[in-house]
């Protein structure tokens, strides 16, 4: 088994929801309790600091920031990494040039996934920098599929819920029934026929596979299988 490097900390829940799903997987594959897992390297980065630097728009500084944890992870033994949130690919090409590991993209394999479920229009929640960029539309467009996010009002409400609540480990039911009728509008006006949880923290809080008659696309899960899959070898 390769060993797997996971950058964390974007945000701590998602962090320790990636660690356990992974071992989850294995559990499910190993099916005898052997307790055959692999070997992982976790690197944890400062959230305010790498957060600050998009929010001032200091992109080189920031893509220069998770290399350098990234490359470190290659310094402790790991062999390909992945970037725990969907935030920080905003500068994936721009972080995989700086970096000797190769990345194991949560966009692209999302894309992927949509194309494999026949999707053609799906909506978006994150945060704003993943909802006010176009990274998402643009790996998804390869793949004949349209992107939508909500409006502005919706889109600062979102990532004032994610920076309050979600991020710190709080998750409420009302909360819940709110980003539930953002989508539900999106459906109705835009006729999404799906959702990306474009966020980590997100799937802690939707477990389902299916909320208001539409796919809700985990974009944990779909990474994880992806890091379980090179982990091992396989196609």
């Amino acid at each position: 088994m390769k060993t797997i490097g996971i950058l964390g900390g974007l945000g701590p829940e998602a962090t320790v929801d990636y660690y356990k799903e992974i071992i989850k997987g294995f559990d499910k594959i190993n099916g005898d309790g052997s307790l055959n897992y692999p070997e992982i390297v976790l690197y944890s980065v400062n959230m305010a600091k790498f957060i600050g630097l998009l929010g001032d728009k200091k992109y080189a500084d920031a893509a220069r920031y998770l290399a350098d944890c990234l490359n470190r992870l290659g310094d402790a033994g790991a062999d390909f990494a992945v970037l725990s949130a969907n935030t920080p690919h905003l500068l994936f090409h721009e972080i995989q040039a700086k970096v000797d590991l190769p990345l194991i993209s949560i966009v692209d394999v999302c894309a992927q996934k949509a194309q494999a479920k026949g999707l053609k229009k799906c909506g978006l929640l994150g945060t704003k920098f993943t909802m006010q960029n176009d990274f998402f539309q643009a790996v998804f467009r390869q793949y004949n599929i349209e992107i939508i996010v909500p409006d502005i009002t919706q889109i600062e409400f979102i990532h004032s819920k994610l920076f309050s609540e979600l991020e710190l480990g709080i998750f409420k039911e009302a909360t819940k029934n709110q980003l539930l009728d953002i989508v539900s509008n999106r459906k109705e006006t835009q006729k999404i026929d799906s959702l990306i949880l474009g966020c980590t923290e997100f799937p802690i809080m939707f477990r389902d596979d299916e909320y208001l008659g539409i796919p809700f696309l985990n974009t944990t899960q779909i990474h994880v299988d992806a890091i379980i899959k090179t982990c091992l070898d396989v196609d």
